[in-house]
């Protein structure tokens, strides 16, 4: 009889490991498992703040939130950023098409279109790739990338804001 308990017990112990290896494998696959979409959420929303921050006026908070800073000081940046009229736009027409291009644990790349306010076209905007960099259990845009937008480094300017045809 102790003979039977042991095989049956054996029997009911594969029977749940089967179960149990067929759940995780179902709860694996499951298609839009959300890693993709959780990772462009945390992406966009990280440069959202980042824009809100500008857009604000908070020059200070916005360089701390930035990623290769290099040879730029704070007041540089704040300097530089005070004499720029161009801001990112609010709302809706701030960030418009995220999409993640390549990403890895330290770095993203995403494509996105920005709208700019002040700038001397009305409705002017940019559209392109932006790197990100994962630093202090943050996604932070490059500073390179901001003083370009704003028009303050030889770096592009003005000259790439389109207009919505430009787009």
């Amino acid at each position: 009889m102790a003979m039977s308990y042991k095989k049956g017990g054996v029997i009911m112990y594969v029977r749940f490991l089967l179960v149990a290896t067929i759940f995780i494998i179902t709860l694996c696959s499951v298609p839009g498992s959300g890693t993709a979409a959780y990772a462009e959420t945390i992406l966009e929303t990280s440069m959202s703040d980042t824009l809100d921050t500008w857009r604000e006026g908070r020059f200070e908070q916005l360089f701390e939130q930035l990623a290769h800073r290099g040879k730029t000081s704070r007041e540089s940046f704040v300097k530089k950023m005070r004499e720029s009229k161009i801001r990112p736009s609010c709302c809706w027409q701030k960030m418009e098409h995220f999409k993640i291009l390549n990403e890895n644990r330290t770095e993203a790349t995403v494509y996105v279109k920005i709208g700019l306010d002040g700038t001397p076209n009305a409705d002017a905007s940019m559209t392109r790739e932006f790197k990100m960099t994962h630093m202090d259990g943050v996604w932070k845009m490059q500073l390179a990338d901001v003083l370009s937008i704003a028009g303050v480094t030889g770096k592009g300017g003005n000259k790439k804001h389109h207009g919505k045809k430009g787009y």
